[in-house]
């Protein structure tokens, strides 16, 4: 006889899937990791099938190390592109048909590194990787969130923007159209360019592929440090957006006068760029001065297992169990 799994944790971003299966008691049974989960480029049947051979590694490792997992009672899969709830729902639909567990919920992905982050769903999460996004909870089950989309839903930051904003700037300044800058020597010299046009041309014709763009933020960030104006210009200015996010989202879960966790994560946030850090501090604690700032480093499936076991009604020992585990 097998044993019953209390949550199946999915935690799936665009370049890779980690899965959990989680005992009655907090105890992880198995895990796996997968390739990254892109309905938008491969469609929904196929990226669930990403989803698949990860979860079939982890009940196949339950058989080899343990016992077989006889049934699932709920899976919690927090996701990639299911940045708005039609999204959500149309995905949550998709999983229940593979019959992987009794119950089913999906959160966009941003909410499995708000719950690692956090002792209790109650708090706000901002993320800044390749884009920007941030979701609040508190346990009363209301949410806060925002489509982050890119620019169409008023976004602005992420590694992706950060790098494209600091070309645009050194691309004007090399042309005599902008400010100086010495981003226009940082930028290229990262590829080994000798200037920007060189650059420029190099991602137009794909001699350095466009996705690279993203490796710019930290050039970004290190000319900010030595001291250039135009560039820590657009540190302060991604600190304005964190703490716009964050204090928005506060407010509308009413947490704006009571302390309240603020998690930072993503690559971004989560490399501490002093400068970064520093500014956000300073603003939110003017916008939001009983917050509390946190730096999430929990794995985000994590986060994904804690919020199946709030949805299957586990006690806080189990939790504590769980959490454990992951250091």
């Amino acid at each position: 006889m097998g044993v019953n799994a209390s949550v199946l944790a999915i935690d799936a971003g665009n370049s890779k899937t980690d899965v959990a299966l989680i005992g009655a008691d907090g105890t992880v049974l198995s895990t796996a990791r997968g390739g990254g989960f892109q309905p938008p480029a491969v469609g929904v049947e196929a990226a669930v099938d990403v989803l698949a051979s990860a979860i079939g590694e982890a009940l196949a490792k339950a058989r080899a190390f343990s016992e077989p997992v006889d049934s699932v009672a709920h899976v919690s899969a927090c996701l990639a592109n299911a940045d708005l709830p039609v999204e959500e729902q149309a995905l949550a639909a998709a999983l229940r048909a593979r019959d992987w567990g009794r119950t089913v919920e999906v959160h966009n992905d941003t909410f499995a590194i708000l719950r690692a982050g956090v002792d209790e769903p109650r708090g706000v999460a901002v993320v800044c990787g390749a884009g920007i996004n941030c979701v609040g909870m508190v346990p009363d089950g209301r949410t806060a969130r925002f489509p982050a989309i890119g620019r169409i839903s008023g976004d602005w930051g992420g590694g992706a923007g950060l790098a494209e904003e600091a070309m645009w700037f050194a691309a004007r300044a090399e042309d005599g159209r902008g400010e100086p800058t010495e981003l226009v020597r940082t930028l290229p010299g990262h590829f080994g360019l000798g200037s920007m046009y060189a650059l420029i041309e190099a991602l137009h014709l794909g001699r350095v592929e466009f996705e690279r763009r993203h490796e710019l933020a930290p050039v970004l960030f290190a000319t900010a440090v030595a001291g250039d104006p135009v560039a820590g210009a657009l540190v302060d200015r991604l600190a304005e957006e964190v703490v716009a996010m964050a204090s928005v989202a506060l407010g509308r879960l009413d947490l704006l006068d009571e302390e309240a966790p603020v998690v930072l994560g993503g690559s971004v946030l989560a490399a501490r760029h002093p400068q970064l850090d520093a500014r956000i501090a300073e603003l939110l604690a003017v916008r939001a001065p009983k917050a509390v700032l946190r730096v999430v480093t929990q794995p985000p499936v994590l986060g994904a297992g804690l919020l199946g076991l709030d949805r299957t009604g586990a006690a806080a020992a189990v939790h504590e169990r769980l959490r454990a585990q992951y250091g």
